[in-house]
């Protein structure tokens, strides 16, 4: 074979080599990049869920210790450590961290609703069940209770701003039509009577929270069950 002839087919090999060498560095130094990016990019996002998270954490803990109407974004800023612009990179305004818990407070109080519910099958038990969880609920987590019910928001439907309250609505309505439904005046409007329910509840916890010690937590909690027999009662 003409030595001019092999010499050209391994420059070609060569060439070919040398490419497909390039080829796969380049795909490697791509890869390297986009994982890279990658990582900055969660270390970013990971680092601004911890700075939320604190926002939050220290402000709960002001609410906790003065009260909600003691929480400032300059307040929580200087908590932290971070400088006021940072705390409205997360959060527009105070409201919004209060909306924030409330929203909490709201799937919360769900939950124990829920899980109260299902010990029974019986829809009038269930509602004296409710009835004391939410009592329960009111009780022993009285700031998120305040912030739930007690912000006063102007122009602010409560289910607009609070939609996770719509289920604990879905919750009270369901053994409330189901009692309804085998009475003797099946075409009563079972959102009324939903709302006089939450109103029962809601009424008598605020006319708790305005008491003097001397009238005792068994004593409110008896005019509670007082109340709630009554209503099951008219239900039927």
């Amino acid at each position: 074979m003409d030595c001019n002839v092999r010499s050209s087919r391994n420059n070609l090999r060569i060439k070919k080599f040398f490419l497909l060498s390039c080829q796969t560095l380049l795909h490697l130094l791509t890869v390297l990049g986009k994982n890279s990016d990658m990582g900055i990019a969660e270390r970013r996002l990971r680092q601004r869920d911890e700075v939320r998270s604190s926002i939050l954490s220290t402000a709960w803990q002001m609410v906790k210790d003065d009260g909600w109407q003691s929480l400032s974004i300059r307040k929580v800023a200087d908590a932290i450590e971070y400088s006021v612009p940072v705390i409205y990179d997360h959060f527009e305004n105070k409201e919004a961290i209060l909306m924030e818990f409330a929203k909490d407070g709201f799937r919360m109080l769900s939950k124990k609703i829920q899980s109260a519910k299902e010990k029974y099958d019986d829809p009038a038990e269930q509602l004296k069940t409710i009835a004391n969880a939410y009592w329960s609920f009111a009780s022993k987590n009285k700031e998120y209770y305040q912030l739930m019910y007690g912000l006063g928001m102007a122009g602010c439907e409560i289910e607009k701003c609070f939609p996770e309250r719509a289920n604990f609505r879905s919750l009270v309505m369901e053994p409330i039509a189901a009692i309804i439904s085998k009475s003797k005046n099946p075409n009563v409007n079972p959102c009324l009577k939903y709302y006089t329910f939450w109103s029962i509840l809601h009424g008598l916890i605020s006319i708790k929270s305005m008491r003097t010690p001397a009238v005792s937590d068994e004593v409110n909690k008896l005019v509670l069950d007082d109340a709630i027999e009554g209503f099951i009662k008219n239900l039927s």
